[in-house]
């Protein structure tokens, strides 16, 4: 039995809905159409379609809903309580690249709060959600469900540790080799994978001990943020440890005892 609620049931299926355009155009790296955002930054003919998939499912099964997705902007609703804020293709560089790491990911507001979560990894075919106050999980490849718990690790030294860095066009360079410096020292890996809704979930999931990264957009981090802090994990913003990593972009996140750690490295105050 699942233990999603009929809300994150919607939000599931239009996830499946759109991972099908996602599946179908992964690999034809010759034939796949694209166009510039900015320097580095691209969307797919795969990321429209996507999107468009994902809204129609949702728009189904809750017509009065907003809307904020990355490619078509916000939609306004009659229902001025709820919106679903929607990444159809989070990991596109790699998408473009056949390089088999992206996700969907799919978040809801509640009177302006996030409250539930969906990560898709279409290649992996695991599905991770989760709802305020019920808890994370996720349904592998065999259809199992699990609830997810963060492992309480204290010693930084044994941490696995993901961030995403800034590429062409994007500043912060200099910043963030500072900072990779600091970091790299003190624990006993970084990885950087190039999907922030799937770092987000990994950490939830107990693959990454904490993450870190600047300049994202909600689309990226929402519904990863849910999965964290219902996993028991905390996300804040990394330049004032307060709880607006969401809107700002510049998050930090880990377990409650590693946190306060990985934040003493970085200069996030508060901690």
């Amino acid at each position: 039995m699942s233990n999603a609620s009929p809300l994150i049931e919607v939000m599931i299926k239009a996830a499946r809905a759109g991972a099908r355009v996602l599946a179908r155009d992964f690999g034809e790296v010759e034939n796949l159409q694209f166009s510039r955002k900015g320097p580095a930054d691209f969307v797919s003919r795969a990321d429209k379609m996507a999107e468009e998939k994902i809204f129609t499912s949702l728009k189904g099964s809750r017509p009065g809903y907003g809307y904020l997705m990355e490619e078509q902007g916000t939609v306004e609703g009659s229902d001025k309580t709820h919106r679903f804020i929607i990444d159809p293709l989070d990991g596109t560089t790699n998408f473009m690249h056949a390089n088999p790491h992206f996700a969907i990911s799919i978040a809801v507001e509640r009177e302006g709060v996030l409250h539930g979560g969906v990560i898709y990894d279409v290649i992996r075919d695991e599905m991770f959600h989760a709802e305020a106050g019920k808890g994370a999980y996720l349904i592998d490849n065999r259809g199992q469900e699990r609830r997810l718990r963060m492992p309480q690790r204290q010693d930084l030294g044994l941490c696995l540790i993901a961030t995403g860095t800034p590429w062409k066009g994007k500043p912060g360079h200099a910043k963030f080799l500072t900072e990779l410096h600091k970091v790299m020292a003190q624990v006993s890996g970084i990885r950087r994978n190039g999907s922030a809704a799937l770092d987000l979930a990994w950490l939830a999931a107990g693959r990454f001990d904490g993450y870190w990264e600047r300049g994202l957009h909600i689309w990226d981090i929402a519904a990863g943020i849910v999965l964290v802090r219902e996993a028991g994990g905390k996300v804040v913003d990394i330049d004032s440890g307060a709880d607006n990593a969401h809107e700002s972009g510049n998050l930090i996140a880990a377990n409650q005892a590693l946190l306060p750690q990985l934040g003493g490295l970085l200069g996030t105050p508060g901690l």
